[in-house]
């Protein structure tokens, strides 16, 4: 059995001094990979809503600044359970974050994250990274 599914998000991309912010994907089809911190947008809020409500609750972090970057999409089919599997059409707007704050939550929030941590992106792979991680730092010049 397949569920088809779309998503839209809020993401931040945060860089600072050569390091990112990203946080370790709990659940869900990218998990165990490291992704952007944000998520889901709630009814009747708006995407900048979204985006400091969930690098709060995702980076433990307030943001000072932010800037459109992109839209994005991607699609991934995965397993939920046994024999149900999930197509999901994932949309995400993009923001470049500042902010005057570097500690990091890096406890889990109980929902998405295993925590956040800046990465250092020289040393990062490209397979521990979600897509949309991928593709803003291919977009950036980072990965090739």
């Amino acid at each position: 059995m397949k569920v088809v599914k779309t998503h839209i998000g809020a993401y931040g991309i945060i860089i600072q001094n050569d390091k990112i912010a990203l946080i370790k994907k709990a659940r869900g089809g990218y998990k165990g990979k490291l992704d952007l911190p944000g998520g889901g947008i709630e009814h009747q809020e708006h995407p900048s809503e979204t985006l400091k409500r969930e690098i709060k609750e995702e980076a433990g972090i307030n943001i000072k600044s932010y800037e459109l970057y992109d839209v994005t999409a991607t699609n991934i089919v995965w397993e939920i359970k046994p024999g149900v599997y999930e197509d999901l059409h994932h949309i995400g707007i993009l923001y470049i974050v500042k902010t005057d704050e570097i500690n990091l939550k890096k406890e889990a929030d109980g929902l998405d994250s295993e925590g956040a941590c800046w990465y250092l992106i020289k040393d990062l792979l490209k397979d521990n990274l979600s897509p949309f991680t991928q593709y803003v730092l291919k977009k950036m010049k980072y990965l090739e």
